[in-house]
């Protein structure tokens, strides 16, 4: 299997240059056109789990991509797409899982969100304009008993989840698991569709 041609190869060039290579322009294209196995109208670039495309030390070329959890059983067909999609590019290249930074759904671009709505899924919700992550956690039972109205109301309260059919506020989780394990399963009260919400993370 031959190697990306001269010149995205050559070790004179910086990191910068060789991804700047209409060899590179080619693959970032061919690599565009693959979607998530399991929400196939979202690419993996879009989903935030395509990182980077780059050259390793050994003159390889490798994918980045960062699993959406771990033990999702999607990343062994996604691992497969990228090696065919190389292959069929006539490049010899590797996939590299990256654990760190942890993928997050604000990860996820604003485009993926739109499709994941037109297709049925309640997107996870923006993430905070200053940029900082929020973390939901569940409160001890026993201490949520013991705590006043207003300060159990605060742990309690969720984000509201939109119906993607009919746009409604009036919905209700059903399980805390979908379809998938990122996902969630909610009933529209209103138009009494169930949907998916995919889970902030």
């Amino acid at each position: 299997m031959p190697a990306l041609n001269a010149p995205a190869l050559t070790p004179a060039l910086s990191q910068r240059e060789r991804e700047q290579t209409p060899e590179f322009a080619a693959l970032w294209n061919a690599l565009d056109e693959l979607t998530d196995p399991e929400i196939p109208v979202v690419t993996l670039r879009e989903m935030g789990i395509l990182r980077a495309l780059r050259v390793g030390d050994d003159g390889v070329i490798e994918v980045v991509i960062t699993p959406t959890y771990s033990g999702c059983p999607a990343m062994e067909q996604i691992h497969a797409d990228i090696l065919a999609t190389l292959r069929r590019q006539g490049v010899a290249g590797r996939v590299v899982t990256q654990l760190a930074p942890a993928w997050t759904t604000d990860w996820i671009s604003e485009a993926a969100r739109e499709k994941l709505r037109a297709w049925g899924i309640a997107p996870p919700h923006a993430a905070r304009a200053d940029g900082l992550a929020v973390i939901h956690l569940a409160p001890n039972m026993r201490a949520a008993g013991a705590c006043h109205t207003g300060v159990r109301a605060s742990f309690d309260s969720k984000p509201v989840v939109m119906c993607p059919q009919c746009g409604s506020a009036n919905t209700t989780e059903i399980s805390h698991f979908g379809s998938t394990a990122c996902k969630a399963l909610y009933r529209c009260l209103d138009c009494m569709e169930p949907f998916d919400h995919f889970k902030n993370i």
